[in-house]
């Protein structure tokens, strides 16, 4: 097992590391739930598997130079589509679990680090899918939040899945909010024989770009000027931003506009990086931050 979790880790590092910006020891750390010594460790064992890594003057890390995939390798919306079927089908297909291992390995390649590479994802679908259907409850075990910046257990009520399988819709029941928890957020499962309590409230609405459900908030317009490091880290921890952010012309700024449920996650990312963005819009969203 302890070779297992390290594998893991390790896999994981690269999947990070393949991403713009770099990455400080400080967050691998955090992340990895691992001492600065232990990050160190798995750099040395990546450059020994033959990943360049850059490292900037402060300290920062990055795998740059990666081979080009070959040319019979699947696109990206291959790669993509090939998950979603193989997800779908029932969990006692063996087949099923042998190509999908593959698919996960091989979207490592294909998708350049998108997806962090855990080699349960597959199993911890199967399990929220078997709570689903027996409409059972389940802790989300140390659950990564990008919103609270907190690593907890989730007792939640598990509803269904978003239509490409990246995040869980479930009832949390200690805050009585229908919530989006990415999947790969997830590091287990535990399965209670515990029957759900909250069906009726159990909503299965269209969240917001921050993963917020309108059911359990207040809209309000956001509109931001950043500048391109406050734009790399906030579409790092937010993709869905990307249709939503546009580059200034002539100028090495962008701008985003979006509704949201919920301000509080882009009302920390504001409140974390005060010199690299400025917040337009709207009135309403600014009387709120002020």
């Amino acid at each position: 097992m302890h070779n297992q979790n390290k594998i893991l880790r390790v896999l994981q590092l690269i999947s990070l590391l393949k991403k713009e910006p770099a990455k400080s020891i400080r967050f691998l750390s955090g992340i990895l739930e691992s001492t600065d010594r232990t990050v160190y460790r798995y750099l040395d064992l990546i450059k020994e598997l033959g990943f360049e890594l850059q490292r900037d003057q402060h300290n920062r890390f990055l795998i740059i130079n990666e081979d080009k995939v070959e040319s019979y390798s699947f696109s990206n919306e291959e790669v993509q589509l090939l998950k979603e079927l193989l997800l779908s089908v029932g969990k006692n297909s063996k087949l099923k679990d042998s190509i999908l291992k593959k698919i996960y390995f091989k979207s490592e390649i294909a998708i350049h680090g998108n997806h962090i590479l855990k080699a349960h994802l597959g199993k911890i679908v199967e399990k929220l899918s078997d709570a689903i259907q027996n409409e059972k409850r389940v802790i989300l075990k140390d659950y990564h939040s990008a919103n609270s910046q907190k690593i907890s257990d989730r007792l939640v009520e598990p509803i269904t899945f978003s239509d490409n399988y990246n995040s869980l819709i479930a009832f949390e029941v200690e805050t009585g909010e229908n919530k989006y928890f990415n999947i790969e957020r997830i590091t287990d499962i535990i399965e209670l024989n515990t029957n759900q309590e909250f069906q009726e409230k159990h909503k299965n609405d269209k969240p917001d770009i921050f993963g917020f459900s309108e059911l359990n908030g207040e809209k309000f317009d956001i509109e931001l000027r950043l500048t391109l490091r406050a734009y790399l880290i906030l579409k790092e921890e937010y993709p869905l931003v990307q249709p939503y952010v546009k580059k200034e012309p002539n100028k090495e700024t962008y701008l985003l506009k979006c509704s949201v449920n919920n301000p509080k996650a882009i009302t920390r990312f504001i409140l974390g990086f005060p010199k690299d963005l400025e917040v337009i819009g709207s009135e309403k969203y600014i009387d709120y931050l002020n």
